[in-house]
This record gives C-alpha cells, structure tokens and sequence, in this order.
C-alpha cells in the first residue's frame, strides 16, 4: 500500500513536472504579441475560434514544443521562464511530440494555410532542437527557425484564427517586422546560458559573436521592425499605428538602457535578462489586447474616442 501511494504519488509529481516545463506564463505573456497582431490586422474576428486557436497555439504547439526542447538539452541552470527546471524523462519525450499533433488536429477545421503554417512550426521547432539536426547549434539557423515558428508563423495563424480573409501585403509586413522584433531579444537570452550551451557544443550567436554583437544586433533589428509593424497597423488604422510606434521608440530605448547598463557592469544574470524580455513583451502584449477589444467589442465600439482612434 505505502509503494503503491509512493508510486502515484511520483507520476503525479512527473506529471506536474513536465506541465512545468511547458513553461505556459512564458508563451502567454512573452510570446503572445505576434499572435495578437495578426487578429488585430484582421476584419473579421469569431471569438470562439479566436480563444480555441490561442490556447492551441500557445498551449500545445509552443508549449510542446519547448518541453521537446527542454528534454535534448537537460539543462541545470536557468532557462527561459524557469529558474530551476526539474528533469525530465523519457516519456516526456513522446508527451511534448503527443500534444503537439492533438493541436494539429484541432487546427484543421481553420482550413489548409493555417494547417500548413503550423506544421511548418512544428519542423522549425523540431530542426533547431533535435540532436540529429540540432539548428540551435547555429548562430543563423537557429535564428531562421525561431524567427518563423515563433514569429512569422504566429502573426499568420493569429490573423487567420479571427476568420477568412485575404492576405493583404500589410499581414505580410506585419509578419517580417514581428519576427526582427523578436529575434532582437533572442540572442539577449543567450547570455546567461553560455557555459551550458558551450557544454553541449552550441555555438549560440552570444557565443559565436559575442556580447557587444548582441546590443548591436538589438539595435538593427529592433527599430527596423518596430517601423514595419507600426506602418503595417498603420495601414488599417492610422492612429493606432502611430500610438504603437510611440509605444515601441519608448520601450526600445529603456531596453537599450538596460542593456548597455549590463555590458558595463557585466551583469548578464537570468533576473536581468529576464526582467528585460518581461518588461518588454507584456507592454506590447497589453498594447495589442486593448487594441484588440477595441476594435471588435462593441462596448469600446461605441465610445467615441476609440472610433476616432481606429479610423
């Protein structure tokens, strides 16, 4: 009996374990703006299917898919959104693959593009964290895959989970601003994680370039696709568009700051770094959801400044 309540009492613990290491705080409030954007650029929005294909999304796919990354790198230190991750085992493995094709299948009634599109994450997710192929390796393959599965990709399935619509150049340019924006962080979180990766052989872009190549590649990719996102909104609604641009010039020079302020003191610790990315991705995050409930709730409709502002 005691080894019996022993045992469950371990799958339950293993369970809670690998929910952990979906790391859903982290897909929610950092990852989530792309998404948000593509269904801001949409004219039409079901909110059924809007709320089904974000926990979808967020949940399954960029969940799964981090506990599959989680599993090949068996990190003891502090990853993104997790200080100490608990192991893993093998089960798990097959866990984070399982999940990720029960959310395939619910993507199939959204039609083929949004099937393709998130197959096509699933491949990137599966390239970049794979021994066999393992594009985290690579200081430019991995940037190629996080930057379409995680951004590209996510502004394409976000615009299609409102409803059908044609894909207007705006979605298009929306989606290549999101992806820099979001490669301009990644390498920062690269930082605090250089011993471990040097360990397994991955030659992240911190380690290949350098810590001053990181701030430098911030300051190239994050302005230029901050431009293309605030000119994409703009496109649909010109206020908007510039109140995000605003937005973005403000938490593009703090985050400058910021990191400045870490290479001088060469404090490249997990708090600071991670400090930043929250900082960061919840001010857009919450730009793009009040944006989002004005544009399609009726109650914010009905107010006449928001119909002024997303004219």
């Amino acid at each position: 009996m005691i080894e019996s309540k022993r045992g469950k009492a371990g799958w339950i613990l293993q369970i809670w374990h690998f929910v952990v290491h979906l790391r859903l705080h982290y897909q929610l409030f950092i990852l989530s703006g792309a998404f948000l954007l593509g269904a801001l650029l949409s004219e039409n929005f079901h909110a059924g299917w809007f709320a089904v294909q974000f926990l979808n999304v967020h949940i399954l796919l960029f969940g799964g898919a981090t506990a599959y990354n989680s599993f090949w790198d068996r990190d003891e230190g502090p990853v993104g959104g997790l200080v100490n991750p608990p192991s893993m085992t093998q089960w798990m493995w097959f866990a984070s693959l399982l999940i990720q094709m029960i959310g395939l299948l619910l993507a199939l009634p959204m039609g083929t593009f949004f099937v393709g599109i998130y197959s096509l994450s699933m491949l990137f997710f599966w390239l970049y964290s794979s021994p066999w192929t393992r594009w985290k390796g690579s200081p430019l393959k991995s940037l190629v895959a996080i930057g379409i599965s995680t951004g590209c990709n996510a502004v394409l399935m976000g615009y299609y989970a409102t409803g059908f619509g044609p894909l207007y150049s705006s979605v298009w340019i929306a989606s290549a601003g999101v992806t820099l924006m979001l490669l301009s962080l990644y390498p920062v979180s690269q930082l605090y994680q250089q011993d471990e990766d040097y360990k397994r052989g991955d030659r992240t872009f911190a380690i290949s370039y350098g810590r001053y190549a990181v701030i430098h590649f911030f300051e190239f990719a994050f302005p230029v696709g901050l431009l293309m996102v605030a000119v994409a909104i703009g496109l649909h609604h010109v206020m908007l568009g510039i109140a995000f641009g605003i937005t973005g010039v403000l938490v593009g020079l703090l985050v400058n700051r910021k990191l400045k302020g870490m290479m001088e003191e060469r404090s490249d610790d997990y708090q600071s770094v991670m400090q930043i990315k929250y900082r960061t991705s919840l001010a857009f995050v919450s730009f793009l959801t009040i944006a989002l409930l004005a544009k399609h709730l009726d109650f914010f409709n009905s107010l006449p400044f928001v119909e002024w502002f997303l004219q």
